[in-house]
């Protein structure tokens, strides 16, 4: 039986063979409904790229990929170095892709396992359903996944429920009664809308407290320090603000000290502030924040990964990492 090649997809699919070849190479460039109906093409045939048959014969490539949204934001520059970390230790070099819609999410999880020349790939807070999942693992691609799990891959992930309610916690202990949450609003459908996550925990425990949590004391903007500041100064403009505020970041949460400072508010006194996630600069601003382990869990996602690619019979782990709080001068 003849091999099946680029024409005969293009043929299958009723399209161009230039269309073919921008769905192996440049997917983002490419309309949903037209890669829908290559790949479904592509998976009829059984079709396998010529560059990808010779390199599953390799079957070693020196590269590990990391999928990730938002990957400019700190918390995941510093997830990356833990993972950036290991990998200088070893022969492979580290492959960055930035996601940025749902079309380029579902394009490299659906061309990467046939296209690229990867070893392994960490996917960082972008869910996926099995459809994406079977086609990486019929493509041999060895995947771990970081705050989401997706079978049958290893998987790394937080509470951030629980997170938010260690922040209302806190804020109770310390006498509050009156408390407030700045937090994202507008996150793209392809995204882990963590922001969401830790304030339903939040608001859960102030309620079971008997605080309660007034929408009217829920502020959300886009993600952003600038955005923060304005979502703080006008939960301050209310008749009776909040004397705590528990921000969804830390990044958001320097918006919220930004926006106490202009207002000639002592910090704890006037206002407590909490933030989560215990970037580096944290420390710098001396901000209580609920920590989770970043740079581990990039360390750690790599580890997983390069166990499975050494052995492909390995057991899935599933990993929680425990959450901390980090009490300083804020709150």
């Amino acid at each position: 039986m003849s091999p099946i090649t680029v024409y005969d997809v293009a043929r299958e699919a009723g399209v161009s063979i230039a269309t073919v070849s921008r769905v192996l190479n440049a997917p983002d460039k490419v309309s949903p409904a037209t890669l829908q109906r290559v790949r479904a093409a592509i998976d009829a045939l059984g079709f396998v790229p010529k560059a990808e048959a010779a390199a599953r014969a390799r079957k070693a490539h020196g590269r590990i990929g990391v999928l990730a949204p938002f990957f400019t934001y700190p918390s995941f520059v510093q997830r990356l170095r833990g993972v950036a970390d290991v990998l200088a230790q070893t022969a492979f070099d580290l492959v960055i892709y930035n996601v940025d819609s749902t079309a380029r999410r579902d394009a490299y999880l659906n061309t990467l396992p046939t296209t690229r020349r990867l070893d392994g790939l960490i996917v960082m807070a972008l869910p996926f359903g099995p459809q994406e999942a079977q086609r990486l693992e019929d493509g041999g691609l060895a995947t771990v996944t970081i705050e989401f799990s997706q079978d049958p891959f290893s998987s790394i992930r937080i509470d951030d429920r629980a997170g938010g309610r260690m922040a209302a916690e806190h804020f109770i202990r310390l006498g509050h009664t009156c408390c407030g949450f700045v937090g994202d609003s507008g996150l793209p459908d392809y995204a882990i809308h963590t922001s969401d996550l830790r304030l339903q925990g939040y608001r859960h425990q102030l309620e079971k407290a008997g605080a309660g949590l007034a929408d009217s004391h829920i502020a959300l903007a886009a993600h952003g320090r600038e955005q923060a500041r304005r979502s703080a100064h006008a939960l301050l403009d209310l008749p009776q603000p909040p004397t705590a505020i528990f921000a969804a970041s830390d990044v958001q949460a320097f918006g919220v000290l930004r926006a106490a400072r202009e207002r000639g508010l002592a910090v704890p006194g006037d206002l407590a502030v909490m933030g989560f996630d215990d970037i580096e600069s944290a420390d710098d601003v001396g901000l209580t924040t609920v920590r989770q382990p970043l740079e581990e869990s990039g360390r750690v996602a790599v580890e997983l990964l390069l166990a499975q690619i050494a052995d492909a019979s390995r057991h899935v782990q599933r990993i929680r990492f425990p959450l901390t709080l980090i009490r300083r001068e804020t709150a």
